[in-house]
């Protein structure tokens, strides 16, 4: 059972964005003080990645655990209220980034997967970012 009233929950919903998050905006962060120029949220590319790095042929995608159901994950559970609506919308989340996934490296691009919860351990996200990249 949701606490909250309809209309909150929607006021909610609208509130979260899909670019410029905390965990996004991190990792921009971090990227940047290595060193290392990127382009944001590229729309001739498929799922618009988080970070483009075209010179380089790769990207880096920072997904939220909860919206991109990552496994095993915590926060990546089905809400017990409206699960009727939410489990189709979340597995088609998870089908659309597959499919995306599988368009860039057709054309030759090399994908990161960031998760949320990954973004707080900071020393061992560096050296995935720096392996990365090079």
């Amino acid at each position: 059972m949701d606490t909250l009233t309809p209309e909150r929950r929607s006021e909610n919903m609208r509130m979260i964005r899909s670019k410029d998050t905390s965990p996004e905006l991190t990792v921009r962060r971090l990227v940047h003080g290595m060193g290392y120029r990127y382009r944001l949220h590229v729309a001739s590319l498929p799922g618009k990645p988080d970070l483009v790095f075209p010179r380089l042929k790769k990207i880096v995608e920072i997904r939220g655990c909860f919206w991109h159901q990552h496994p095993g994950c915590i926060d990546s559970h089905i809400p017990k209220s409206r699960a009727d609506y939410w489990k189709p919308k979340l597995a088609c989340n998870q089908s659309r980034d597959a499919a995306n996934e599988r368009h860039l490296r057709s054309e030759g691009w090399t994908t990161l997967v960031l998760w949320e919860c990954e973004i707080t351990h900071r020393h061992l996200l560096t050296k995935r970012i720096r392996r990365f990249l090079r």
